[in-house]
């Protein structure tokens, strides 16, 4: 293994870090063994306690394939989750009906300890737009079952898409009610914008307390997955249909910027070892296919999925290859440093695939999933000046301009952002500059509240008419805790907002707060 002062030493050149260093400290980190260990896998091993303690899950499904997951943890919070050292064979069942009595595909996969016992099976040759059903085998453990589904054909014309959408789930400020409710919604899938964990140490006095302090190692990462995935509302939430992940901060640390870490006195080597844990340890715990294994402290998480014809989804990454953020990471007014185009969020080859994939687009709606808001919201005390989080896209407002300019110039049909990360409900009808309220609008974008992060969360009205006023765009906020349903139709867009009346007792109330559409052709949210 390298050492960190070594790599100090042969890495740094000119303030940067070379691609040559990325690819060899990457081999060195994380050479995963992909041959076939079937031979020196265990396959009858014993267990005291079950194996499935973190649940199963199926994601990243398209039009014939997709991917199921489980991760083996007889004791999910002490090192290595309780496993030995050897690979485990398990075995998984895919049938078209929930009494598994026509089986579609079967197989085997080898859990290796060099991915903390994880499986993540690709299944192959499958019918488009089919629900199916699942289960993993380990021992003479069987595991729950699971439902999932292939997507439609890229030429198919669909009637309704029915999705949610979650981020930010603290573990120690609230309960998951709100994947209680989304799990008996009849939903197609769910997308996770970021913030799946939370990396600080256990505080006392809290609703739930994290293990341990600060995790920085990739064990500290494991068990800290391991605690989240522990809870039974998420669990069934995930067995109930497939998921998109992406990630935003706190599955490393909290606002880094690319190689960059917001803390101080922490150089690139250092960080760069801890976003390789962190990154090894999000894709075990995360359906997620093989082209998302983690090269050291690189993961290609970026990628496409459509609905058909009805709608197009681009996936974004807009924490990996962010530069830093401008004015010290402070609100700050747009100022020339937060204007700087130089800034990017995306980076240049993500921002480059991304337009290349509006302009293939055959969707109907065309949907950026990604993390923090994209409308240039204002703020301000008294009289002082308009500030900006310089963490959102407000600090990268150059290239969000263009961003907005080109969807506009190419007229891409029916743009539609989804964000998480704030806390908070929003729904903004974006411009090219929202600070020019006299042009057109391009897109809306749907901000969804955390699911626990920040507590119980209430409807604050203190402000509220202010932020409106300095924000003519924005049509709807509100702090309380919850998620987003989505129903999308060729003729509307239809997001609920789902809150949750208090998030610290596991028996929370979920009610519907406000509905909004988008008519297709049409710009602009309408309160429903």
């Amino acid at each position: 293994m390298l050492q960190l002062d070594t790599l100090r030493e042969s890495l740094k050149y000119e303030g940067g870090i070379s691609r040559r260093w990325f690819m060899a400290y990457g081999a060195a980190l994380a050479s995963i063994p992909w041959m076939n260990r079937a031979a020196l896998a265990q396959t009858r091993p014993r267990f005291d306690t079950n194996p499935f303690s973190l649940g199963i899950a199926s994601g990243d499904p398209d039009s014939s394939s997709v991917v199921l997951w489980t991760r083996l943890a007889p004791k999910p919070l002490e090192p290595f989750g309780g496993m030995s050292k050897e690979p485990v064979q398990v075995s998984w069942v895919l049938a078209d009906d929930d009494n598994m009595r026509n089986v579609v595909a079967k197989g085997t996969a080898i859990a290796t300890p060099q991915l903390g016992h994880s499986v993540h099976v690709e299944v192959h040759g499958l019918k488009p737009d089919r629900w199916y059903w699942y289960r993993f085998r380990v021992g003479d453990v069987e595991s729950p079952l699971g439902r999932t589904r292939t997507l439609p054909s890229a030429d198919a014309v669909k009637d309704e898409l029915k999705f949610a959408f979650a981020s930010c789930q603290h573990f120690e400020t609230g309960y998951y009610t709100a994947y209680q409710h989304m799990a008996e919604n009849d939903l197609d899938l769910i997308f996770h914008l970021g913030d799946y964990i939370y990396e600080g140490g256990g505080r006392k006095d809290q609703v739930r307390q994290h293990i341990g302090s600060e995790i920085h190692s990739l064990n500290d990462y494991r068990v800290r997955h391991a605690q989240y995935r522990g809870d039974p509302q998420l669990q069934r939430a995930h067995s109930n249909c497939p998921w998109f992940v992406t990630w935003d901060d706190h599955e490393v640390s909290n606002n880094y910027a690319g190689e960059i870490s917001a803390k101080e006195n922490v150089d690139t080597a250092e960080f760069l070892l801890r976003r390789a844990n962190a990154y090894q340890a999000y894709y075990e715990n995360m359906p997620l296919r093989r082209r998302s294994l983690p090269t050291g402290p690189h993961m290609e998480l970026y990628r496409s999925a459509s609905f058909g014809q009805l709608a197009e989804f681009q996936i974004l990454d807009t924490r990996q290859y962010r530069s830093d953020q401008p004015n010290g990471d402070r609100r700050s007014p747009l100022n020339e440093e937060a204007l700087n185009p130089r800034n990017s969020l995306l980076g240049a080859k993500q921002r480059d695939w991304l337009q290349a994939s509006l302009l293939q687009s055959q969707g109907t709606w065309n949907i950026l999933a990604q993390q923090v808001m994209m409308g240039l919201v204002g703020f301000t005390k008294d009289s002082d000046p308009l500030s900006y989080s310089m963490d959102q896209w407000p600090g990268y407002a150059a290239e969000r301009i263009a961003l907005m300019q080109f969807m506009a110039d190419r007229r891409i049909p029916n743009p539609i952002v989804l964000t998480g990360d704030i806390h908070s409900n929003w729904v903004n009808d974006l411009r090219v500059d929202d600070r020019n309220q006299e042009t057109e609008i391009v897109a809306t974008e749907f901000v969804g509240t955390s699911i626990s992060s920040g507590g119980k969360g209430i409807d604050r009205r203190e402000g509220h008419d202010q932020l409106l006023s300095q924000n003519p765009f924005i049509r709807f906020q509100n702090t309380q805790r919850g998620y987003v349903r989505c129903r999308v139709t060729p003729a509307e867009w239809r997001s609920d907002y789902l809150v949750v009346d208090d998030v610290t007792v596991a028996d929370g109330k979920t009610s519907t707060r406000a509905s909004f559409v988008v008519e297709a052709g049409q710009a602009g949210a309408k309160l429903v």
